[in-house]
């Protein structure tokens, strides 16, 4: 039964973030003029700048938190690492926030959210080393480096100089931050799904 439960939290992860990335696809092409190196992603979901396409990006990140949080719980049901599963379910409610908030509504609490979720995010998957083998498990680590790495120098461009943007631009320097995160739990969600056997006890730390 805990292997059925792990399944399905990789089936919901996976499907969550496949539907995003998707849509975000979808919304890039038809927002007038949206330059990826320039504009972040949450512009995709700005109703000042997107229009009414907003809603649709909104409610795909919206649906990839809920995916995320009812991943977390069945997750949980199958390990006994509480601190990874709380990690991971924390940064489903920043996407759900995310996309109740958008930037131009209340840009503070819109990247506060941000903030807690790429933080919580890249944490739980430098957590998850301990709860898959390699080489998967060195992967998770590097990429959980990477993506908090890009988020010292995001937030240093944003604060200190743009220098720190590494002339990526602050679309560039956030997708750096996002796409390892969203590489991790695509691996991850396949990686609980093809578990094919029970394990005495899956992550037992934490």
């Amino acid at each position: 039964m805990k292997c059925d439960n792990r399944k399905i939290a990789g089936l919901l992860l996976f499907v969550g973030l496949a539907q995003f990335i998707l849509t975000q696809i979808v919304c890039e092409t038809i927002y007038p003029d949206y330059l990826v190196g320039q504009q972040v992603i949450s512009d995709l979901g700005n109703w000042g700048l997107a229009g009414n396409f907003a809603a649709v990006f909104a409610a795909s990140s919206i649906l990839l938190g809920v995916f995320i949080i009812a991943g977390a719980y069945f997750n949980m049901q199958g390990s006994k690492n509480r601190g990874f599963t709380a990690l991971l379910a924390i940064a489903g409610v920043g996407n759900v926030m995310v996309g109740v908030v958008a930037e131009n509504v209340i840009p503070s609490v819109h990247s506060l959210f941000a903030l807690i979720m790429f933080v919580s995010w890249a944490v739980a998957a430098l957590l998850s080393y301990k709860l898959v083998k390699s080489p998967f498990s060195y992967v998770s680590v590097t990429l959980g480096s990477v993506s908090l790495l890009m988020l010292v120098l995001s937030l240093l461009a944003q604060r200190v100089s743009p220098s720190f943007a590494l002339s990526l631009g602050m679309g560039g320097l956030e997708r750096l931050v996002v796409y390892p995160l969203w590489l991790w739990m695509l691996g991850f969600g396949t990686y609980l799904m093809g578990k094919s056997s029970c394990p005495a006890e899956m992550g037992t730390s934490g």
